[in-house]
């Protein structure tokens, strides 16, 4: 499968789970990833899962508006993602930008082990 297709579709799962059952997402990562979140930083799919669990909003819809993807060592995959983020009532978007880089794990799948993401306040 093309880098291409394993990014659009890795970003595909990663957004329904997370508008749908964000504790869904612990299979996506390992112990050695890591997420900076608005500059936070958290090891671990416990520590990730947790962090997101944590966000403060009850409904979350995210629209992908970019999906840029190239090939990386060791057969991984870099996605930078840029899209609006509806949450609960509110009626405008807030701006986002996030970043995976995807790794092969030991059975073959791929899972994230770098995870980057800023709201893209003005």
């Amino acid at each position: 499968m093309a880098f291409q297709q394993i990014g659009e579709q890795f970003c595909q799962h990663y957004y329904q789970t997370f508008d749908s059952n964000r504790a869904g997402l612990h299979p996506l990562y390992s112990q050695s990833s890591m997420l900076t979140f608005e500059g936070d930083q958290f090891q671990g799919a416990d520590a990730i899962v947790q962090k997101i669990m944590s966000l403060p909003f009850q409904k979350v819809q995210h629209q992908i508006v970019k999906c840029d993807c190239q090939p990386s060592a060791n057969e991984g995959v870099v996605i930078f993602i840029t899209g609006n983020l509806l949450v609960d009532d509110n009626a405008n978007p807030l701006k986002f930008a996030q970043v995976f880089q995807l790794m092969k794990g030991p059975t073959g799948n791929y899972y994230c082990h770098n995870d980057m993401f800023r709201l893209n306040i003005g």
